[in-house]
Formats: C-alpha cells, structure tokens, sequence
C-alpha cells in the first residue's frame, strides 16, 4: 500500500522507528524527545501494543510517557481484525497527536491490522501530521516493505530474508531492528537485493531515527544507524543464486551514523550534522 497523499498547505507527521531495547528509565531521550514532538503537556499519544505477547505492555508505556509528561496516554489493544475497525477505538485514534507501536511480533502487527480501517486511518492520520513512532517490531512495520524473519549473519543469501507488506507510512526504507546486537547486515542487505529502490535503515538498540517531514532523517539514541544506499546499484546475483548461496552486489554505498548525524532519504546525502559543530567547538 502506497502512503497517504498530504495536503497542499499541510506537513506529514514525523516518522520515529526505534531500533528496540530504548532506555525506558534515567537516559530516557529517544521516548522524551517523542513525547515533546507530540506536544508535552498537549500529547495526546495512543499506545498500539498488539506486537507484544506480554498482558502489561500497554500499560506499561502508558506509565512511561505519562511519567514523561505526556498529557494523556491510551493504550489501544486489537485482539482480533474485527477490533480493527469498531468505530470507538478509530475514533480515539482520530484524536490523537502521537502514535506508538510497542515491540513484539511484526507478522502478529501486520495480520491483525493490515488492510484494517485502522491501518488506513494511521496512514491518514499521519499525512495530516499526526507523528508515528515504533520500537522493534512497531519499527518493522511502519514502511511499505517490511522484514518479516530472516536469518543472522553478515552475508546476503537468497533465503537470508522473508519480506511482507508493512503498514506503507512510507516506501523510501526498509527497517531492520537490534541491528549490531544481532548481526542482521545480511538480511538487510538481501532486502535490498530485491527491492534497490528502497533506503536499507540497520537500527542499534536504544538509537531511534527521527525522520522528518522532509525525509531528513536525524539519529538520536545511544547507538548507531546503519544506512545502506542501493541506487547506484550496479550488479546483483540474486537472480542466479541459490538459496544457500551468497549473493554478490556491487555498488552499495554504506553509512554508520550516530547521534546527531543525518541522512536525506530524498538526495540521499549523509552529513555528521551536529558531531562537526561539537567538534569544532571542542
């Protein structure tokens, strides 16, 4: 599914997927930083944790973001589809300025909820600039693509990676989560293979990528993003590899971003942003 039309005169929402494990106590930035996005005190965040297998997931970062600040916190649960579209619940979400995805299962995220009146409302939603953000699986899902498993390892291989429909906030990206901590190059890499046109986003625990509403994404958090640029492509074996075998890709440009840095998802151009003011000023 194709994202959301915004517009003329109005600005898309921010999108935050969050690489999993964000620091939920003392170094809370990344989930600050959301909340004062949303507003502060005005936000008005609806907490999706359908993900999660855990009962106390909702209320859990109901209490999180309203220690936070946040003026009023609501956790959503869709047991079931037909959840997704009872009239109540859409217009809760209607009233809301921040949306957040908790961790768990991307395919329980998008069985329940793809192609749901609520999945086209949070597109809607957030093409009137409404901020979406996600942590772990709530990150996998919120592109048009989405990494649904896949295999460890620095090396692409056919089978490295099973790809499935995401919520489509956008298509510029593809997400991976717990990216160093669980060595998921490969499959990220393969992801590309299939679909070059897409930017590959390799999300470290606790590091979050604030993309704005002009594509520049800003790295916050205590790790590193990893940003693969396929457009300059210039072979892929994936079309004569087997499934075991690895794939051969020229022309990959890689970044390694941290805090401050930023990448333009539309001219892709990656700059250190504030670590070069930092440095000078040190």
């Amino acid at each position: 599914m194709c994202p959301s039309r915004v517009r003329e005169g109005s600005e898309r929402g921010w999108i935050v997927p969050i690489g999993g494990a964000e620091h939920k106590e003392h170094d809370t930035r990344i989930l600050t930083r959301f909340v004062e996005l949303c507003g502060g005190d005005d936000a008005d965040i609806v907490v999706i944790p359908t993900a999660s297998q855990r009962a106390d997931t909702g209320k859990r970062y109901e209490h999180i973001f309203s220690e936070l600040g946040a003026g009023q916190v609501t956790a959503l649960d869709f047991d079931t589809r037909r959840d997704a579209a009872e009239q109540n619940r859409l217009e809760r979400l209607e009233r809301a300025n921040g949306i957040f995805f908790t961790g768990g299962n991307q395919l329980r995220l998008s069985t329940v909820l793809g192609g749901t009146p609520i999945a086209k409302l949070i597109r809607l939603q957030n093409a009137k600039g409404v901020h979406v953000a996600g942590t772990s699986a709530g990150a996998a899902i919120l592109s048009e693509h989405m990494i649904a498993f896949g295999k460890e390892g620095g090396s692409p291989t056919a089978s490295s990676v099973r790809l499935a429909p995401g919520l489509g906030l956008t298509n510029r990206f593809v997400i991976d989560q717990h990216f160093r901590q669980r060595d998921r190059l490969g499959r990220l890499l393969a992801a590309l293979a299939y679909n070059p046109f897409a930017v590959g986003i390799g999300l470290d625990e606790d590091t979050a990528a604030f993309i704005r509403p002009d594509n520049t994404l800003e790295v916050e958090g205590s790790g590193g993003i990893t940003v693969v640029d396929a457009s300059e492509l210039e072979f892929s074996s994936m079309d004569q590899a087997g499934e075991s075998e690895p794939v051969c890709l020229l022309g990959l440009k890689i970044h390694i971003l941290v805090a401050g840095a930023t990448f333009n998802l539309h001219t892709r151009r990656a700059s250190s942003g504030s670590l070069a003011a930092s440095k000078l000023d040190s």
